[in-house]
């Protein structure tokens, strides 16, 4: 990697200078509860000053810094790369907090290990997050949304975007909204003004034919910082819908803000059975896991609980959820679990109607199993309206509902505020990684993969995700190291094993790509491994029979693969083959079947 020298930047004397730069960013609060950056960032700066810039790779510092053996693998074991993404936010975070004032600025430039000294350019505003903008000042206040519509005829959709708006965030309890028109009678413009928000949202409207799309951004109040922001697609027709998703959008976002915040968690009603409630939270850790091994204890864990209790409704929706993962992780087959999980989503509901995860496990059943998109996410908003703080609420309407009907930055927005509100989770890390890979903007897929691996190095699904994120951008090496590792965590997931298999049929290692097609076989003979595997599969080795009749019986399994087959790029070429393309298509078209046990729970 060629870097600009230091001396041409800072002058002569530098090496003094940034000796004692990097001690006062020691010394300071941002670096002293992480040693494991302290030491990185030591080792790259007294390296450089040394003039052994052009070692600073990946290897050595993995073995320097971190304490790896000599047998380290980089393509493997992403340690350095998710440090040194920790370490490049840590450097931002002190040089716009404490080191706010300081003439020299340390920074290490994405794509290698090799420090940038240089003098501070200008001055920096200090960002804050949107949760610190408004714990504070919890106020807002709505601007008209501009019109860059190509002939500026939109005025009437922006005024009528901003009243919607308006009305979604007047709904939220411990939030102002100030009222405040450009042109306001009255003098009601001298009582109020943008600047007494902590929050301001705005936007733009743009069209293309009859398509809509709106941005909307949330900024401070007082830096005029960008926040938050997010874009939604629509039709010009559909104005009272594109309204209503917009605002639905912002309201929710903000509401799961400021119940974070500022309120503690719905209390049900009744009196709780400590010992069901115990064994019920033991059962949503195992879920988490998202292993086999897990999904199977979250099982045993609820229906302990039931046995406590056999009318504690959450514990009936942590069952259904729990059955539902197991189809999906290709564990169980559908014929097995999907009784159960509407037996159990419908019990959920009908103990407690007003309970979140009811709804929410409800909404995955309508979504997941019947293809009911309108229904799915009219039980989705109520869970979210219920309790705006239940991550999974946020996270399951992004893929089972939003991400099906094409709908990727919603989704997006959705599993940020999923994100937000359970930030240790590997999970919802690794499917807003999925997210960017949808986009396409596969660079920040790949820092999302990192932060997924980071939060629990041992997690499968992440692995299979840098896999395919890799693929895309074309590191083949590194594709391939992804997916070993992923067969390597998880050796009986017929998800990982045929993720493997494909690529090694695209990559022309047929032999390879047949054995793990013979290791898929003989594992579907003792449990169920979902079509779609074996369709995407004989697809990659060219044999398009195989692959057309494999794909027609996921269509009627409802696999959950099915659900981002339009979104995947991996299934670019899938999607436009005459003789596959129609069977594609019918994933999430195929009429829903009238199940009475959702319909009276809907009811």
């Amino acid at each position: 990697m060629t870097t600009k020298r230091p001396e041409s930047t800072l002058g002569a004397g530098w090496e003094k200078l940034v000796r004692e730069q990097l001690e006062r960013i020691l010394a300071g609060s941002t670096f002293q509860q992480v040693d494991r950056l302290r030491r990185f960032l030591s080792f790259v700066v007294l390296e450089a000053i040394a003039g052994h810039r052009d070692e600073l790779k990946e290897y050595v510092v993995g073995i320097q810094v971190f304490g790896k053996e000599t047998s380290f693998d980089p393509r493997t074991d992403p340690v350095v790369r998710v440090q040194a993404r920790r370490l490049r936010a840590r450097l931002v975070q002190y040089y716009a907090e404490e080191g706010a004032a300081d003439e020299i600025v340390i920074d290490l430039p994405k794509g290698g290990y090799c420090p940038v000294f240089s003098h501070r350019q200008g001055e920096t505003a200090r960002r804050h997050t949107l949760s610190t903008a408004i714990v504070n000042r919890n106020t807002a206040c709505v601007l008209e949304f501009a019109d860059h519509s190509p002939g500026g005829d939109l005025g009437y959709f922006c005024k009528g975007l901003r009243e919607e708006v308006i009305h979604h965030m007047s709904s939220l309890a411990n939030l102002r909204v100030l009222a405040w028109e450009e042109t306001a009678p009255d003098g009601l413009q001298e009582r109020s003004s943008p600047d007494d928000a902590a929050v301001i949202i705005t936007g733009s409207v743009r069209t293309s034919g009859d398509r809509v799309r709106v941005t909307a951004r949330f900024l401070d109040g007082i830096t005029r910082c960008y926040l938050w922001s997010t874009s939604i697609d629509g039709l010009v027709s559909d104005m009272f819908g594109t309204q209503e998703r917009v605002a639905q959008t912002i309201a929710d976002k903000l509401g799961s803000e400021l119940v974070a915040l500022s309120s503690p968690r719905r209390r049900r009603p009744g009196a709780v059975n400590l010992a069901a409630h115990n064994l019920y939270l033991q059962g949503r850790y195992h879920l988490s896991q998202r292993t086999e091994e897990g999904l199977r204890k979250a099982v045993e864990f609820f229906e302990k609980s039931l046995t406590e209790d056999p009318e504690y409704g959450i514990a009936h929706s942590g069952l259904a959820d729990a059955y539902a993962l197991l189809a999906h992780y290709g564990v169980l087959g559908p014929a097995e679990v999907w009784t159960k999980v509407a037996a159990t989503a419908a019990s959920a509901v009908m103990l407690d109607g007003d309970s979140a995860e009811a709804q929410t496990s409800l909404a995955h059943a309508k979504a997941t199993q019947d293809w009911d998109w309108q229904g799915a996410e009219h039980a989705f908003r109520r869970a979210i309206s219920l309790d705006p703080s239940y991550a999974t609420a946020h996270h399951w309407y992004a893929t089972s509902v939003l991400v099906p009907t094409g709908r990727i930055d919603e989704a997006l927005s959705q599993l940020r505020i999923a994100q937000s509100l359970d930030p240790v989770s590997a999970i919802i890390a690794r499917d807003v990684a999925m997210m960017y890979y949808y986009k396409h903007d596969f660079d920040s897929a790949l820092e999302q993969c990192d932060n997924a691996i980071e939060l629990n190095p041992h997690f499968a699904p992440a692995y299979l995700t840098l896999g395919f994120v890799q693929e895309q951008r074309h590191d083949l090496d590194e594709s391939e190291a992804a997916l070993e590792r992923a067969v390597r965590l998880a050796p009986r997931s017929p998800r990982s094993i045929g993720a493997l298999a494909r690529f090694c049929a695209i990559t022309d290692k047929r032999r390879r790509a047949l054995m793990l097609l013979h290791t898929l076989e003989a594992l579907a003979k003792d449990r169920y491994v979902t079509p779609f595997e074996f369709g995407a599969l004989y697809f990659g080795l060219g044999q398009i029979d195989e692959s057309r009749t494999w794909l027609a019986k996921a269509v009627d399994d409802r696999s959950f693969e099915l659900l981002a087959s339009r979104a995947d790029p991996r299934w670019e070429s899938l999607r436009e083959h005459p003789a596959l393309a129609p069977i594609v298509a019918k994933a999430g078209t195929v009429a829903p079947p009238v199940d009475s046990l959702l319909v009276t729970a809907a009811r």
